[in-house]
């Protein structure tokens, strides 16, 4: 299996495409989850079909979260997974997936979760680093879920590594150019044609010399173990991020979704942060861009900051966290006491999708 490519000129469609610009975000919007704690990246727990897990009456979700610091820019830094839930009431706080020390790594990013007759939970997620380095690893633990409760996680286990040919390995001291390499974000997918599982992830490409070197990595359950595989995607001289990469699959169709912000397009090609996506008939693919630029979603041109980190459900609703917002179209900026009180560090609005074959718009 050869990867797909997202091609420059699919991407260079994207700015044209009006029709998925999301509502600017206002001050009503922005209600916090969690008043103690800024919350961006999150996932749902979901069952291993992709639908949503409701137990209890209520969603379940993991969310990165740190207690309000100066700077939200420094809360990459000191990330922890936090469990959140859902319900008529509205978000409730339920405190750190994890016991204090129990990742391998300083921070804890993203990842997703997948739960089995509503108690046995598997969470996959990223450890990062020590203090001066940007190394990623993927890791996968299996704990007790109890009506909120969290409990008897097994040892973190590594699942697959960056080889160094596929997969740039990430151990940067420092961002070259406000970019790090990726190798984080495991996302998982059962395939129901064939009940093979897989992991995909944010990955850079193992081309030296290529600034804008994004893929999307794929590890494949082979007897109880995860095998690296070449990647799913490409976007070679296009783009250098394919943030939090999440598959739905729906009436017969494969969607391929992932999150990428503008300013990670290569020169030329002035496309919106946005959610993004391909659809395949079948898991292995080829992968073709959603309506045709790849573009589903995305942020207005009065705020293009306004939102980040879209995840599509299995049913189809999207859910993302409150960015910059409220900058009239002009950037955040240096300033640290800005930034405070333009960051909104909790969940945006949500909205759903309309399917229609490999054409998908947001549901007005």
């Amino acid at each position: 299996m050869s990867a797909s490519v997202w091609t420059r000129a699919a991407a260079a469609r994207a700015r044209f495409d009006e029709g998925a610009r999301l509502p600017v975000i206002i001050a009503r919007d922005v209600v916090p989850i969690d008043p103690a704690h800024d919350v961006w990246d999150m996932w749902p727990i979901a069952r291993r079909d992709g639908r949503t897990a409701t137990i209890g009456g209520r969603d379940w979700w993991f969310f990165l979260a740190v207690p309000h610091a100066p700077d939200p820019e420094a809360r990459h830094d000191a990330a922890r997974i936090h469990l959140y839930s859902r319900g008529t009431d509205g978000w409730r706080a339920h405190g750190p997936a994890f016991p204090d020390g129990f990742a391998p790594g300083t921070r804890e990013w993203s990842g997703s979760a997948v739960i089995d007759d509503d108690t046995r939970l598997t969470m996959y997620f990223t450890a990062t680093g020590d203090p001066a380095r940007f190394s990623q690893r993927l890791f996968e633990t299996t704990g007790r879920f109890d009506g909120g409760r969290l409990s008897g996680w097994s040892a973190p286990a590594e699942t697959v590594q960056a080889d160094g040919i596929d997969y740039a390995r990430t151990d940067q001291d420092a961002p070259l150019d406000d970019r790090i390499k990726g190798f984080r974000d495991p996302g998982y997918v059962r395939d129901p044609a064939t009940g093979e599982e897989h992991l995909l992830f944010t990955g850079s490409a193992g081309t030296p010399g290529e600034v804008h070197d994004g893929i999307i990595g794929l590890a494949t359950r082979v007897d109880d173990q995860w095998a690296l595989k070449p990647p799913l995607l490409a976007a070679i001289g296009v783009n250098s991020e394919l943030e939090r990469p999440h598959v739905l699959v729906r009436d017969g169709l494969y969607y391929l979704f992932w999150s990428t912000q503008a300013k990670r397009f290569a020169p030329g090609l002035d496309a919106p942060t946005g959610l993004y996506g391909m659809v395949a008939d079948r898991f292995a693919g080829p992968w073709r861009p959603i309506n045709g630029s790849g573009l589903v979603a995305a942020n207005p041109d009065a705020e293009p900051t306004q939102a980040y980190c879209w995840w599509v459900t299995g049913e189809g609703e999207v859910i993302s966290f409150v960015d910059y917002w409220g900058l009239g179209g002009n950037a955040v900026g240096d300033d640290i006491a800005r930034r405070r009180d333009r960051f909104g560090g909790t969940a945006a609005p949500t909205f759903h999708l309309a399917f229609d074959g490999d054409r998908v718009r947001i549901a007005r």
